[in-house]
C-alpha cells in the first residue's frame, strides 16, 4: 500500500502511526504543504491522510496552498473514491471541500478529554472495536458545523457534535487526536498559536498539567490508535 499524507507544519506528523506503519512495512510519503512541496501526483497513491495544523480552513490568503489541497481531497474522495482519513484541521478540510461548513466555538476543547461514540459507530469500519468513550487530546477552537452531504456523525462531545464522521463509504474524518505519543504535548506547545490557545483555555502552566493528565493513557492511547489503523488498511486493502 502507498500511503500519501499532507502536513501544515512540521510537529503534525503521524505521531504513533509512524512506528506502527512501520512495524507493518507500510511506507508513508509525506508532502509538507506549509513548506511548498508540491502535491505530487495522486494516481500513485492508495490511501490519503491529512494532518493538523495551527491555519484554518477559511485561510487562503494567508495559506494560498490550501485552495490545491482542498481540491486534491475533494477529487480523492468524490472522483478517486479511495481511504481518506482527516485527523483535526484534516476533518475539517474534508467537511469544506465536500460542501459542509466550519466555523469558530465560543469555547475552544482543549485537554485529555473523552468522545462519546455514536450508535452509527459500532458498525462503522473504522471505529469497529474500538470502545466508548475514547480518551484522547482535544486541541482545537474550530468546529464542523455543517456537515457535507453523505455524512454520518460517529462520535460526538458535549462541546462539539461532529467529533468524528464518515462520508460516503470511502473518507473519515477524526476532530480529535489519536496519533499522540510522549512528545505530542511539548512539541506542540512549542508552537506559539497552540500554547497561546492552551493557556487562554486553562491557564498560566497548564502544559505540566495536560502532560500529567495524558500520562497514564499512553498505552489506551496506542492501543486505539493500533485497532484504528488495522480498521483503516482492512478498508484499504
Amino acid at each position: 500500500m502507498r500511503l500519501l499524507v499532507f502536513q501544515h507544519i512540521a510537529c503534525e506528523h503521524p505521531g504513533v502511526f509512524r512506528s506502527l506503519l512501520a512495524e507493518t512495512g507500510i511506507d508513508w510519503t509525506p508532502v509538507e504543504l506549509d513548506a511548498g512541496e508540491p502535491i505530487p501526483s495522486l494516481e500513485d497513491y492508495d490511501a490519503l491522510w491529512v494532518m493538523g495544523g495551527p491555519m484554518d480552513v477559511w485561510d487562503e490568503a494567508f495559506c494560498p496552498w490550501l485552495q490545491p489541497e482542498k481540491e486534491a481531497i475533494r477529487r480523492w474522495v468524490e472522483e478517486m473514491r479511495k481511504p481518506f482519513l482527516g485527523v483535526c484541521l484534516g476533518h475539517q478540510l474534508l467537511a469544506d471541500a465536500l460542501g459542509g461548513r466550519c466555523t469558530r466555538q465560543s469555547s475552544p476543547e482543549i485537554g485529555i478529554l473523552e468522545v462519546s461514540l455514536t450508535p452509527a459507530a459500532v458498525n462503522d469500519p473504522l471505529f469497529a472495536g474500538i470502545d466508548s468513550p475514547v480518551r484522547c487530546l482535544q486541541w482545537h477552537s474550530v468546529a464542523v458545523t455543517e456537515l457535507p452531504p453523505d455524512t454520518t456523525v460517529l462520535a460526538t462531545s458535549p462541546a462539539c457534535e461532529c467529533q468524528a464522521m464518515r462520508v460516503g463509504q470511502n473518507a473519515w474524518g477524526i476532530q480529535f487526536h489519536v496519533e499522540l505519543e510522549p512528545t505530542t504535548i511539548p512539541e506542540w506547545g512549542a508552537v506559539p498559536a497552540y500554547a497561546e490557545a492552551l493557556e487562554a483555555t486553562l491557564g498560566c502552566g497548564a502544559m505540566a498539567g495536560m502532560e500529567s493528565a495524558a500520562e497514564p493513557h499512553f498505552s489506551d492511547f496506542r492501543r486505539n490508535a493500533e485497532r484504528l489503523l488495522e480498521n483503516f488498511l482492512a478498508v484499504t486493502m
